[in-house]
This record gives C-alpha cells, sequence and structure tokens, in this order.
C-alpha cells in the first residue's frame, strides 16, 4: 500500500440542517430582497456578479415583477425556492411595500421552511433595522396615515418582520466600509453554505427505491455515527448511487474549503482523528479493495464527531464485515422493465422502445441481465444504427463480449487468489444453476477448499445463493468466464469431456 493517502474521498463539515430533503427542493441557491433606487446600480450589483462568478444562482428582480398593489405570485414563489435570502437594508427600504411584503414572506420561510437569511444593513445602522428608529421611524409613520384596519394588519407585520430580521447575525456596510472586502466575505459565507452538487448521469432508472432502502439503512436522523458499507459487482452502480446519495443528504452538512494532507500513514491517522473527531462529517470512501485502506481512512468510529456518517463502496463483502459496518446495502440489478428503460435511453435517447426494434431490445436486456454498465455499452454502440447492424452487432456479442463490460468485471476477477479463480471458472462452464451442496462435493472431490473459495466468490458478488440452494452466477460472468477458461485449458493442456461432466452434473 503506498505511503501517501488520497483525502479527496473525505467531505467533512460541521452540522447544519436537521432537515432531510433532496437538493431538487431548490431552484435558486439566493434570493435578493432590496430597494433599487438605493443600491440596484452599486453594492447589489457587485455582490450579485461576485455571486455568479463563483456559480452560485441568484434571483434578482429589477422590479419587472413589482406591479400593482399586490406583490407578484412569482416573487413569492421564488422565496419559497430559494435556499438563502439576502436582505439589503438600506435608507429607502422601507418606503417600499413590495420590499416589505418580501421581508415578511422570508422571515415566515425562515421559521416554516428553514431557510438561511443574511440581513445587510448599507449606510444605515442595524439597530434602525431592530428597533425601527430614525429613518425606519419615519418610513413607517407615512405607512400609517388614513391607513385602514387591513394595512393596519399589514404594518404590524412589517414591524415584526424588521425586528426579527434586525436580531440576526448580519454584516454592517457603512460609508467608509471596504465593500470587495464585505462582498467577499459573503460570498464566502454563503458558499460555505450550499452544499456542492455532483453531476450523476441523467439516464438513471430504478434509482428511487434502492436509495430508499440504503437511505432508510443510514438513520440519518439518529446522533450516532455510522458506517455503511455499499457492494456489488462491477458495473452495478455503487457510484452513481453514492453520487445520488450525496446530492440528497449533503444538505445537511455545511461545505468548507480546503482538504486534509496526509503525509503518510501514522500521522495520516492522527490527522483524521484530531481534526474529525468532534465535527459531525460526511465522509464518501469509494472502491476499497484493501482493508488496509479502511484501517487507516476510516479505523474506528471515534475517530468521527456524533452524527457522522461513513459511506464505503467495494466489491468485496468481506471487507466490510471484517470491519464490522453498521448496515451493508447490497445493489442488487435492475429488473427487466428498469433495464428496458434504461437501454432505451442509450439506444434511441428516449425511454420508450423504438417501432420494429422490440424483439431485438428485449434481446439485448436478457443478454446483459439487468447490468446498468453493459446496458449503457450496448446501447451506446447500437445508437442511430438500423435493424440489420443490430443484428450483426448482437451476434458479434453473444461470441465475444463487450471489451469496456470485461475489463470492468475482470477487475475482481484478479483480486482472486488462484484456487478461487479455478472455481469461479468451473463454476462459469459446469455449475451454474447446480446444487451448491452437491458442487461443494464434486469440487472437493478434485483438492479444492470449495466452502473456501465458494465463500470468496460470494464476498465477490460473482456469485449468489437462490432460495433453492443452487449456484447462480450473472450471464456476462459466465461468458468472461467460459472464454477465460479457453484460455486457461490451452495453458494447464488440461483435458476433459465436457459434454460427459454435465451429463454426470445433472444427472
Amino acid at each position: 500500500m503506498a505511503s501517501s493517502i488520497s483525502t479527496h474521498m473525505i467531505s467533512s463539515s460541521s452540522s447544519s440542517s436537521s432537515t432531510f430533503d433532496s437538493h431538487s427542493r431548490w431552484s435558486w441557491d439566493v434570493f435578493f430582497s432590496f430597494r433599487g433606487k438605493d443600491t440596484r446600480g452599486s453594492f447589489t450589483d457587485h455582490l450579485y456578479s461576485a455571486l455568479n462568478c463563483s456559480n452560485i444562482k441568484t434571483f434578482r428582480d429589477n422590479e419587472g415583477l413589482r406591479k400593482g398593489e399586490e406583490i407578484a405570485p412569482e416573487l413569492l414563489q421564488a422565496i419559497e425556492e430559494s435556499r438563502i435570502a439576502v436582505i439589503v437594508f438600506s435608507k429607502n427600504y422601507v418606503d417600499s411595500k413590495w420590499c416589505l411584503e418580501e421581508l415578511v414572506k422570508i422571515i415566515n420561510c425562515k421559521g416554516e421552511r428553514e431557510h438561511k437569511v443574511i440581513p445587510i444593513s448599507y449606510h444605515v445602522d442595524p439597530s434602525e433595522v431592530r428597533n425601527q428608529r430614525e429613518i425606519y421611524k419615519e418610513a413607517s409613520t407615512r405607512h400609517e396615515e388614513n391607513a385602514d384596519e387591513e394595512k393596519r394588519g399589514k404594518i404590524r407585520r412589517w414591524k415584526t418582520a424588521m425586528t426579527e430580521a434586525g436580531k440576526l447575525a448580519g454584516y454592517d456596510v457603512k460609508v467608509d466600509s471596504f465593500e470587495s472586502e464585505i462582498i467577499q466575505d459573503i460570498v464566502k459565507e454563503i458558499h460555505g453554505t450550499i452544499p456542492m452538487v455532483l453531476d450523476v448521469n441523467e439516464n438513471i432508472v430504478g434509482m428511487d427505491s434502492r436509495l430508499e432502502r440504503l437511505v432508510s439503512g443510514l438513520e440519518i436522523q439518529s446522533n450516532g455515527v455510522r458506517m455503511v458499507g455499499v457492494c456489488g459487482l462491477g458495473g452495478i452502480g455503487k457510484t452513481t448511487i453514492i453520487t445520488t446519495l450525496y446530492n440528497k443528504i449533503s444538505n445537511q452538512f455545511r461545505r468548507v474549503k480546503g482538504q486534509l494532507t496526509l503525509k503518510n500513514i501514522h500521522e495520516g491517522v492522527k490527522v483524521i482523528k484530531d481534526n474529525l473527531s468532534s465535527k459531525k462529517v460526511l465522509v464518501f470512501v469509494d472502491d476499497i479493495d484493501d482493508s488496509r485502506q479502511l484501517e487507516y481512512l476510516v479505523g474506528k468510529h471515534s475517530w468521527f464527531g456524533h452524527g457522522s456518517r461513513i459511506i464505503i463502496t467495494t466489491r468485496k463483502k468481506d471487507l466490510l464485515k471484517a470491519h464490522e459496518v453498521d448496515y451493508m446495502f447490497e445493489v442488487d440489478k435492475l429488473n427487466e422493465v428498469e433495464a428496458l428503460q434504461l437501454f432505451c435511453s442509450y439506444a434511441f435517447k428516449q425511454h420508450l422502445l423504438r417501432k420494429g426494434y422490440r424483439d431485438l431490445s428485449n434481446q439485448v436486456v436478457q443478454y446483459v441481465d439487468g447490468l446498468p454498465l453493459a446496458l449503457k455499452v450496448v446501447g451506446s454502440l447500437l445508437f442511430g444504427k438500423g435493424v440489420r447492424d443490430w443484428k450483426n452487432e448482437l451476434k458479434k456479442l453473444e461470441e465475444v463480449p463487450s471489451k469496456e463490460v470485461t475489463n470492468v468485471l475482470k477487475i475482481s476477477y484478479d483480486g482472486l487468489d488462484d484456487t478461487q479463480k479455478s472455481i469461479f471458472l468451473d463454476i462459469a462452464y459446469f455449475f451454474k444453476g447446480i446444487y451448491v451442496e452437491r458442487v461443494t462435493m464434486i469440487l472437493d472431490g478434485s483438492e479444492f477448499n470449495a466452502e473456501s473459495g465458494i465463500n470468496a466468490l460470494l464476498d465477490s458478488c460473482f456469485i449468489t445463493i437462490s432460495k433453492d440452494k443452487k449456484i447462480e452466477m450473472h450471464d456476462l460472468l459466465t461468458q468472461m468466464g467460459i472464454l477465460f477458461l479457453k484460455n486457461v485449458l490451452m495453458s494447464r493442456e488440461r483435458e476433459a469431456d465436457y459434454g460427459d461432466i454435465r451429463m454426470f452434473i445433472e444427472y
């Protein structure tokens, strides 16, 4: 194992929201509430530009929606769908009834939907906002002139909202302040509040039910430290599901800049414990294939603060068992309906079958047996081709599988020892669909340690045992194994009458 350990897998933070929700809840990162005549061409514009440069999606209405007596529904919706509200309290802010209605909505969303609110006092004293003194008191007095009971009710709501906003921690921009420095600080705070959203392939099928089971195993509301293992065959979608999981739950963690630098293994363990043991952290460790990686990166629950969640992916279930994870989630293959939908998204760039391709598409679905990677590879291969080309390509795939798919599956095969490889090849050619007890007896007769080898294949997700105790293997693994076996037999000069053996087994 290398002496240096990569830390890009670790995302650490302090706790933020307690609400479990997906990022699809937010259409905007930031909603701006400001008085245009005061700051539209100055401070607000500079802050808006800085946020855009940081790829922070910001809603700013240049008063195009502020018409008539009532606030436009589009503005109310934008406030509801914004993660953060930035309120720029300037001298003439409270003169505007639209600004005050926005403020009421923002404060309501803070209480009901847990929005974050950042008040900025621009060339006014924050106490004027909080206590409605001086120019803010004068503006309130003007609103109260000739007000009927309905308007007096609105004014009371405006004052309450101003008081609540004035109590919040924010920024005070004085006449002699260096505005560029304050803007940098505001952008930094907002940037740290917004979880980073990772790119996930848009052609995701069958994710909801699997993600629901995984989230259940995380027990996200419990305060303890919890380690969860995600395992499965290569190409089954482990990385895709944890990327989707990250986008779903990372809004409970405040993203911070910087990273942990681990110069060597022993120093790295100390750095991780010293920096993360008091923090609620979200850790993703992807594609583990060695127990030492777990030992040195996420060795013990006590290394992390209360509420932390550590998610580990691997092709080897035995690593998760040895590490004593709290919950193990095995990603299962897609069913036929899901597989056909995913295949169509690559073969036809839509989720529906194209006329004249039903039988051929079903043939592909049967061939790849629910493996997402294979559906993507074969679908992309066939995209834009006619029926005759489809038939030719499928015929070739039946003889020689896709190199891209085989290379992914071969990674797990290369991790087996020689005895385990031999047992895998024997199962691929002879024993698929045979009772495990009978296979164990035959392999023991060949001086293999059958039980140990079969358990290793189970842990590596090469095989499964059906309810009726028969050995099952994915069709693409079987095809790969038969091709490998031909090469092995040539090198070993191993002779066997396969037909006789098969008859003996089935007898």
